[in-house]
This record gives structure tokens, C-alpha cells and sequence, in this order.
């Protein structure tokens, strides 16, 4: 679905009213659920009221996919099933051969999928620092089709400052797309700063309940890489179901309040963690200590509501943190109203670059206050 609001409206506007229209059927303000899979043909066999199969699109996806392409700034943009399935998309999109250069730090299922998927399809890869620019450029070939830019990263949160890597993608022709489920348009407009195409995994802090699953890719432009993704959602199947563009629409109106105060909690969660004698070190570009510090400073409103943190000790340890808690939900996924916690190296495998002392903590929107005290009861005997 193409962009279509007014570009001066703020976001939290847009947010609620883009994608969304009064039903003139019933009257109804809130978007109706269409679980049809199938649609009505004129008497003359056209399609004048656009939808024919589900597959292809539906009423709430067009919704969903307009209320994207409008907070990210872009032109279109596509849902799929899950966030794996987005980026699934992006990587399918290239041809056997193609070379990909990706930040050293992201996402596990990606590096999964690269390495392994992928690879066997025959599409070439190399990690760099993307921090280096130097090192970028190095990493590319004459067959390097695409650059993958997680920022900030899961799970050591590391901020990649999105500018030099444009620069250095449009000098080798070469398109880039910035995985932003961390940041969210809330906090930063991938798009505005040059990227090409923005991914995300709505089941996060977009949906924002942990009940719904989904991904999307956004254009900034249209491309033939922009079609072969489009392709793979509406030929390949990988569209996501109107009732999860349900929910993750509804979800959607509430993003940027929700963020503001996941933020507001990881601030004061990351104050008191990088003080207690029982962690090590803190991962939060929100302290002025953190490496990405500057760099998120510029390049985004907040600092997110994500944050990981090394205890004193190891594996061993780590668990013991976890297996204390109260409040604190021990579970997979971010960017719902629970604050959830997870020991990343168990999660990722051998392959993990997460420390054995690492925990991520995505911070949810309980009071900052229960949540410190949950953790300092669970830090205590470490300490």
C-alpha cells in the first residue's frame, strides 16, 4: 500500500489515523476484521472494488501496510507472517552468487539465515564492523548486492551510525537496508537518513502486546528489489493474516507513548545497573559511559527500551539472577507491556557473540521503581 499522509503531521497522528477510515457501511470508527478469503467479481468479471484473494491483499493488510509506509516515511510497504519471513523476503529477493555484507552484531535467526539457508542457495556473506567504514568498504565486492545494517543491535546493543554507511552504500551503487525493530520510527527514520529499505518485526514494539506476529519491509523507493520483495509476499504466500493486522494495527496507536515510557523505565533501569556492585558492565547507548553514547544522541529522539548487562561471574551466575525474579518475566521476545529477560548464549548457540555473564532485559512499562527493587533482590547475593 503507498503512502499517503501529509507529511507535516506528527507521528502520533499518524499513527492513529493512517491506513484507518470511518467503515461507510455501519458507521464504524474502528477498522473491521475481513477474514474473507475471497472476494466478489464485477458481473463483468473486473475487480472494481480491488480485492479478489487474501494471498494477494486484503482490506486490514492495505491498512497495516499504509499506517507503515506513513511512519517510516517511505513510499510502500509490505507485511509478512513474522519478522523472519521479512527478512527472508529481502535475502530471496537477490540471485544465487550475490554477495551480502552485514554489521558483525544482530539478530541470531538473521546470522542463521545467512549462514546457513542461504549459503547452501549459494549467496555469498562477510560481517564487518560497520562502525569502520574503512572496514565496510573492504568487505564489499564487485558482487556485493546488498548491505544489512542492524542498529541498535540484538542483543549487545551497539549503535552504528547510520550516515557514513549511506554514504559509502550510494559511492558503490549498492542498496541498504536497516533492520530498525530496536528503535522503532519513534526513535529513528532509517529512510530520512538515506537507507533504502527498512525492516521490521511488528511482533515487537510496533504491535507492542506479545499476541500477534508479523513482519514488514518498507521502500523508500520503488526498485526492482522493492517488486522481487513484493513478489515473494503475494506469489510465495508470506502474507500475514487480517487478524494479526488487526491487532498489530490497533497496537500501532499507542506506539509512541508506549515508547516514551519503555524508554523513560530502560533509563532509569540502566542508571541503577551500572551502579550495583554485582554487574560488570551495562549496555545502554541512554549512559553517557556507553561507546554508542554519541552517536544515538544524534541519531535518535530516545534511547530505546532495550539493554543488556553483564553480570560478576558467568553462566552460572546469570541464571541464578534469573531464577530470582519476581517481577520480571524469563521469556523470549521484547517490546511488550512485560518487562521479559533472557541469557542470549543459551538462546543463540555455539555461534552466539553474547558473553556468558549476558542477560537482555527488555524493559516494559511497569513502574521503574518495581523493577529496580526486583532486580537488586535477585542481584543481592552476588553482590
Amino acid at each position: 500500500m503507498n503512502s499517503t499522509s501529509d507529511p507535516n503531521q506528527k507521528l502520533q497522528t499518524v499513527s492513529i489515523h493512517s491506513g484507518r477510515h470511518v467503515d461507510p457501511a455501519t458507521g464504524s470508527v474502528t477498522t473491521p476484521l475481513y477474514t474473507s478469503t475471497t472476494f466478489e467479481r464485477d458481473a463483468d468479471g473486473e475487480f472494481s472494488r480491488h480485492y479478489f484473494y487474501s494471498r494477494i491483499d486484503n482490506p486490514n493488510r492495505s491498512s497495516l501496510e499504509q499506517c507503515l509506509a506513513d511512519l517510516e516515511g517511505g513510499v510502500e510497504a509490505v507485511a509478512f507472517s513474522s519478522g523472519m519471513a521479512a527478512s527472508l523476503a529481502v535475502f530471496q529477493a537477490l540471485d544465487p552468487g550475490d554477495h551480502v555484507v552485514l554489521h558483525r552484531d544482530l539478530y541470531f535467526g538473521v546470522r542463521e539465515l545467512i549462514t546457513g539457508l542461504f549459503s547452501r542457495w549459494g549467496l555469498k556473506h562477510s560481517f564487518v564492523d560497520m562502525r569502520n567504514v574503512e572496514e565496510l568498504r573492504s568487505g564489499c565486492r564487485a558482487e556485493t548486492k546488498l548491505l544489512w545494517l542492524e542498529t541498535p543491535t540484538n542483543p549487545l546493543i551497539e549503535v552504528v551510525e547510520i550516515a557514513p554507511v549511506v554514504e559509502c552504500a550510494r559511492s558503490l551503487q549498492i542498496p541498504l537496508a536497516c533492520e530498525n525493530t530496536f528503535a522503532t520510527p519513534v526513535l529513528q527514520r532509517p529512510l530520512e537518513l538515506g537507507a533504502d529499505l527498512v525492516i521490521h518485526a511488528l511482533t515487537k514494539y510496533i504491535s507492542g502486546h506479545c499476541d500477534a506476529l508479523g513482519g514488514a519491509v518498507i521502500f523508500g523507493q520503488q526498485s526492482q528489489l522493492a517488486r522481487r520483495i513484493k513478489d515473494f509476499q503475494r506469489v510465495g504466500g508470506a502474507g500475514l493474516s487480517p487478524f494479526d493486522c488487526w491487532l498489530i494495527l490497533r497496537g500501532v496507536q499507542t506506539l509512541v507513548p508506549r515508547m516514551r515510557l519503555h524508554c523513560e523505565n530502560a533509563r532509569r533501569v540502566a542508571e541503577f545497573l551500572s551502579t550495583h556492585p554485582a554487574v560488570a558492565v551495562v549496555h545502554y547507548p541512554g549512559l553517557p559511559c556507553d561507546p554508542g553514547h554519541a552517536i544515538a544522541s544524534r541519531q535518535m529522539r530516545d534511547f530505546g527500551g532495550m539493554l543488556s548487562f553483564e553480570v560478576r561471574g558467568g553462566r552460572d551466575e546469570a541464571f541464578a539472577v534469573t531464577s530470582r525474579l519476581k517481577l520480571i518475566v524469563r521469556a523470549t521476545s521484547l517490546g511488550g507491556t512485560h518487562s521479559l529477560i533472557e541469557h542470549r548464549a543459551s538462546i543463540e548457540g555455539v555461534f552466539s557473540r553474547s558473553p556468558e555473564s549476558l542477560l537482555r532485559l527488555s524493559v516494559g512499562l511497569e513502574g521503574a521503581e518495581d523493577l529496580i527493587a526486583d532486580l537488586d533482590q535477585a542481584l543481592l547475593a552476588l553482590s
